[in-house]
């Protein structure tokens, strides 16, 4: 694992790209016959894709909660993250065809993503005293510094001199 950058960075990526949240509701925690099958589907899929450098995939992270695990992805295009949702050789077109078998609409575990297309230089990302993450982890970092100092200047709304917050002293 890459350690800890000691300063405040900014995150620089080249070219258009995709995130992608998808996660999962288990809303009857008893009934784990009906929500595990789901909840296992999802290591297969990430392994499949980290084994397949052309697949798209640039980067994915998981957080787990009581009910609700999430993962973000980052992916080097939509049609990329499509072909791979819709390949009947892989991983993920089986799965989804079971839960709409096995599940469907029965509301004991719900199932969600969302897509989002970000063109070049239409995103903004800090991180302080942090391992590369998210978008520091898909392209490099670079120091949150001149105009990147504020979201607005990241984003180029400003030219980075509006006030970012000091510490106190």
């Amino acid at each position: 694992m890459p350690g800890i950058i000691p300063e405040r960075v900014t995150a620089r990526v080249d070219g258009d790209f995709v995130v992608f949240l998808i996660g999962m509701r288990i809303n009857a925690l008893w009934k784990v016959h009906k929500w595990l099958p789901v909840f296992l589907a999802m290591p297969r899929m990430l392994r499949e894709l980290e084994a397949d450098p052309e697949s798209g995939l640039l980067e994915s992270r998981a957080w787990f909660g009581l009910r609700s695990p999430v993962l973000v992805q980052y992916w080097e295009s939509f049609e990329k993250l499509e072909t791979y949702a819709r390949d009947a050789e892989g991983e993920h077109l089986p799965a989804w065809k079971a839960f709409n078998r096995r599940v469907g609409e029965g509301g004991d575990v719900g199932i969600w993503h969302e897509t989002y297309l970000v063109r070049e230089g239409e995103y903004e990302a800090v991180y302080n005293n942090m391992p590369p993450t998210g978008l520091g982890d898909v392209g490099e970092t670079v120091p949150a510094s001149g105009h990147a100092e504020t979201a607005g200047g990241r984003l180029g709304r400003t030219e980075g001199d509006d006030a970012p917050v000091e510490a106190d002293g």
